[in-house]
């Protein structure tokens, strides 16, 4: 049960939709020079700045922003008071005049300090990347998990923030939003409710968290093979999803369209089900603290036995997009190159030129096979086929095989499996008996011997 929230949280934490909805913002892309050597502690964007810049339009527009205009600052270093040059903030603050900008956007991570900064430089409101996407999960957020997450990194945020202060309004700002936040009078207070808020949430998402293992636990003890779907946001995941299950996630051209795991049950071609789970996208320079939050989200990830990595082939920033899931998969322990588990579907092939197509089938056809992606269109079903079979030698890899005899009058015993094993060849004898070869998960091996004693090994 959650736990109810102090007057003084409400005021912190109010949500302010209606007032983002009506914002004119200004998208900013202050992108280093290729000509800077990036530090040790820089991680290298191989992206073009073009790109980048749309990228951030696009996680603006996702809360349905009015973003009046775009554009691209070229810094040869960050500057550590307001991160762009003078020159540039003065721009900024007539930009913000004359096209009545109430929010302004910089594509990067700026300190509490540069954001205080380029506040009273331009007198409107500023929020960095990590601040725009914690907005964006805030907003996308369903299940209880999933919001305390959101909040718990959001408060995580806020609480480094509250030495600023804006003045373009009148009140005290207070709110979850990034239009929220407190008066100077109010610093010590606001971060003794945080805390204290941030305290309850974690004792709450232990709770949740549990939870969640028993369920984990219990599907276990089934037990169905977990296959999790992975990739940069607006991939087509969702997409996928949905035609493979039948189900309606929500599938929109949307950045973080899906925040919250969907789990169903899809049934191979041999007739083994799996758990298909779609999970939430990812992006480049994904917060660290929402890495941490959502890592119990992404335990389906973590504990899959077969990930789909879907790409988005059509896309100009498909190789640098597969980059920067490869690097979060990393964070979370797993190994993007381990061929065993991990199965690259290249989808939006309807996207496609025919010249793109032959391209593509060129640089596959030199992979080795256990390399090879899978070409599909999650719109038209086109190599849906291709993909569940594949789905289904991967989980088949190391698992032992067994030919088993079947009496003819043991119609529960063929039964039994054809529920639980993988069927790889049947063949009837004239004496009625059936033989059967199949293949089993190793969680399932003792079952099959106790129920099937004469099995034999092959």
């Amino acid at each position: 049960m959650t736990e109810p929230r102090t007057p003084g949280e409400d005021r912190l934490l109010e949500p302010e939709k209606e007032v983002a909805a009506g914002t004119r913002a200004l998208v900013v892309g202050p992108y280093l020079t290729r000509r800077r050597v990036p530090s040790p502690t820089e991680k290298a964007n191989p992206r073009p700045t073009e790109a980048r810049l749309d990228e951030a339009v696009g996680l603006a527009g996702a809360i349905d922003l009015d973003v009046a205009d775009a554009l691209v600052v070229a810094l040869s270093s960050p500057r550590p008071s307001t991160y762009i040059g003078k020159g540039k903030v003065d721009e900024l603050a007539g930009i913000v005049r004359s096209e009545g900008i109430g929010l302004i956007i910089m594509d990067c991570a700026l300190s509490p300090v540069q954001q205080r900064n380029l506040e009273k430089a331009t007198g409107a409101k500023v929020i960095d990347r990590t601040g725009l996407i914690l907005e964006i999960f805030g907003r996308r957020a369903r299940t209880k998990e999933g919001s305390l997450q959101v909040e718990l990194a959001h408060l995580a945020y806020q609480k480094s923030r509250l030495v600023r202060s804006w003045t373009h309004l009148e009140r005290q700002r207070g709110g979850f939003g990034f239009l929220g936040g407190p008066g100077e009078t109010q610093i010590e207070a606001d971060r003794r409710l945080i805390q204290e808020r941030m305290n309850r949430i974690e004792r709450e998402l232990e709770t949740v968290t549990q939870t969640r293992s028993l369920h984990r636990a219990s599907r276990r003890r089934v037990p169905y093979p977990i296959v999790a779907l992975v990739g940069y946001t607006n991939a087509g995941k969702s997409t996928l999803f949905n035609r493979l299950t039948t189900a309606t996630v929500l599938a929109e051209n949307m950045l973080f369209a899906t925040l919250d795991p969907t789990s169903r049950a899809v049934e191979l071609p041999r007739g083994e089900k799996v758990i298909l789970s779609d999970t939430v996208g990812f992006i480049s320079d994904l917060p660290t603290m929402l890495v941490a939050a959502f890592r119990a989200t992404l335990e389906d990830v973590i504990e899959a036995d077969v990930l789909l990595h879907v790409r988005d082939v059509s896309h100009g920033e498909t190789e640098a997009q597969a980059g920067d899931v490869q690097h979060v998969l990393r964070e979370l322990g797993i190994d993007p190159d381990d061929t065993s588990r991990l199965i690259e579907v290249w989808n939006k092939a309807d996207l496609l030129s025919p010249e793109d197509r032959e391209r593509l089938a060129t640089t596959v056809a030199r992979l080795p096979p256990e390399r090879r992606p899978v070409l599909i269109s999650a719109v038209t079903g086109e190599g849906l086929d291709d993909l569940l079979g594949t789905i289904e030698v991967r989980l088949g890899l190391g698992r032992p095989s067994y030919e088993i005899t079947v009496a003819p009058e043991d119609g529960r015993g063929l039964a039994w499996l054809h529920e639980n094993t993988e069927i790889l060849a049947r063949e009837a004898t004239p004496e009625g008996q059936t033989i059967v070869n199949i293949r089993v998960s190793g969680g399932r091996e003792g079952r099959l011997l106790a129920r099937f004693p004469t099995a034999r090994r092959l």
